[in-house]
């Protein structure tokens, strides 16, 4: 395939599900349109953290671009300094790259274009197609018009060219306050697209830009920058959300009265999610109040987050490519969502085992000082992830949740004269417990059969429970974090946004306990305890302590749902 944005023929897509912009895409290569080219853009303005809503336009551009032969850019609207960060440009870069997304050389921002902006707003001044306006911003609103009536015209629509040539210029060098002026474009205040309605086009603001710093006083507002800059690097295909479909006069506005090359602005659905925040300005706010740990938080809904807590690329691209496109917004179903991390973990994660909530199990007629290894898969169902010993010795411990004194009904896990399945080891039989002052059970006594190694029934004999287990001896002592949504699942419809928090989203339990297999692992590598859920090596481990966060738990909610909905 040449490497320059073009493509024979479609025909190599006939196995990729289709959808409208797949179609309008396909239309415009078999009838000439941009000379066959494809040439796609990710926009993000540097204001805060990606987020999994940003997931689908991300997965969207570079996959349309990669799937029929052409480019995509990655590009930082970075037009208001009182809100942009280096921090925030460099955590984008890593969550285009983590997703899997390669830009080659084409990183690009708003502010590389400030100076052509600059010139291209003195050309529609001169076209008279623009002025400056002394309106303050309130006035602007109250006279903007309603629904029903149009707006009124500016006292100032009708300076000169001259004035309004020498008024801009002097906005630039820093002559007037911030807020005393602005340069409106000249449309139609009667319009019926409130957009069309003498949009402001730039605004006096001191404030020190990460990239150009105390250079430009003026900066050009996001529609009038985002069609030029769009057609400055030969964007075939101007994919944005639905909300901008009323923005799209305007921007094709901008780019003909210049007279220069037009890009095809095309609107989705942006993706939403069940009880998750998906708003820039409260995810700052909950970073802001340290409802959170940071942008990172394994319960944020941030790109960075999700990563941190376990969430594979593979996964979320499955997911994106998974929910469709269409011009309608909806909403996606958080668990399903979970399905698809499961899907992909399932696949990739090595089986091992780890107890969260311990308590001690004795095997009283094991003997003393024996230790013996038992062979275990490390996946069930691929042979070639290999295997691993695990050892077993008089002492272990098991899931606290994995024993009752007292059965309720159907209850086939460990309780006093119940034998249960030590898996890849032994049988066992509860014979004894020992109490605390509270009459809580702190230590349970067992007998093991000896004929049962490796899990296996001696005589045929059935067992209705398989636990897993770890040995005291020589369990590495690890801190687990259980997470849940960050959301109340009935929060309140309110501003304030503690008021919507799960009080419970983070459950820390620092003496969980895990086989020896795992001593060394480094950050970010995935496992599956078994019987308890998807787990992976948190950032904050070190050689002394072991952190893991929970990704995902084992039950797939989606999955039941979709099978009897079948």
């Amino acid at each position: 395939m040449p490497n320059d944005g073009l493509i024979e023929t479609p025909a190599t897509l006939e196995n990729t599900p289709s959808n409208f912009i797949r179609d309008i895409i396909i239309h415009d290569i078999e009838n000439g349109k941009n000379g066959g080219r494809v040439h796609t853009r990710f926009p993000p303005e540097p204001n805060g953290y990606l987020h999994i809503g940003h997931a689908k336009s991300i997965c969207l551009n570079f996959g349309l671009a990669k799937d029929f032969g052409g480019k995509c850019n990655l590009r930082f609207d970075d037009t208001n300094p009182s809100k942009e960060e280096t921090e925030y440009v460099d955590s984008i870069i890593n969550d285009v790259r983590w997703l899997g997304f390669d830009w080659e050389d084409r990183l690009f921002y708003a502010s590389d274009y400030f100076e052509q902006l600059y010139q291209w707003a003195i050309q529609l001044i001169k076209q008279g197609q623009a002025y400056v306006c002394d309106l303050t911003a309130g006035q602007v609103r109250e006279t903007r018009g309603t629904t029903t009536e149009p707006g009124a015209e500016s006292p100032y629509r009708n300076r000169t060219v001259e004035e309004n040539l020498d008024l801009f210029q002097r906005m630039r060098s820093g002559e007037f306050p911030d807020g005393a002026r602005t340069l409106r474009s000249k449309i139609d205040m009667a319009s019926p697209n409130f957009n069309m309605r003498d949009p402001v086009m730039y605004r006096i603001l001191r404030a020190e830009h990460h990239r150009t710093g105390n250079d430009w006083l003026i900066y050009p507002m996001y529609d009038y920058t985002h069609g030029e800059c769009d057609s400055i690097e030969g964007i075939t295909h101007s994919i944005c959300t639905l909300e901008f479909e009323d923005h799209r006069p305007l921007y094709d506005w901008y780019v003909e009265s210049l007279g220069i090359h037009r890009p095809q602005q095309i609107e989705f659905d942006r993706l939403n999610v069940t009880n998750t925040i998906l708003s820039k300005r409260k995810l700052l706010l909950l970073v802001q109040k340290g409802f959170v740990s940071g942008w990172d938080d394994p319960r944020m809904p941030t790109l960075s987050g999700i990563r941190r807590r376990g969430y594979t690329p593979e996964a979320i691209r499955a997911f994106c490519g998974s929910i469709g496109v269409s011009k309608k917004n909806g909403i996606i179903e958080f668990p399903f969502l979970e399905h698809h991390i499961r899907e992909d973990l399932n696949k990739r994660a090595v089986r091992v085992m780890a107890v969260i909530d311990p308590i001690k199990v004795v095997i009283d007629n094991y003997p003393d000082g024996l230790s013996e290894p038992m062979e275990a898969a490390n996946h069930p169902d691929d042979v070639g992830m290999g295997s691993r010993t695990v050892p077993f010795s008089k002492v272990i411990y098991i899931e606290r949740d994995d024993f009752r004194e007292v059965p309720p009904a159907k209850y086939f896990r460990l309780s006093p004269g119940r034998e249960v399945r030590l898996r890849y080891a032994y049988f066992i039989t509860c014979i004894s417990v020992v109490k605390d002052e509270n009459g809580a059970v702190t230590e349970v006594h067992c007998t093991y059969d000896p004929a049962s190694r490796g899990g296996n029934s001696p005589d045929g004999r059935k067992v209705k429970s398989t636990i897993h287990w770890v040995s005291a001896e020589h369990a590495i002592t690890f801190e687990a974090r259980l997470y849940e949504s960050l959301l109340l699942e009935d929060a309140p419809q309110s501003d304030d946004i503690a008021e919507q928090l799960n009080p419970n989203s983070l459950t820390v339990k620092s003496d969980a306990k895990i086989e020896p297999s795992v001593k060394g692992a480094k950050p970010n590598t995935h496992f599956q305890f078994e019987r308890v859920g998807y787990f992976n090596v948190d950032i904050d481990s070190t050689g002394e302590k072991l952190v893991f966060n929970r990704t995902v738990q084992l039950r797939d909610t989606w999955a039941k749902i979709d099978k009897k909905s079948t």
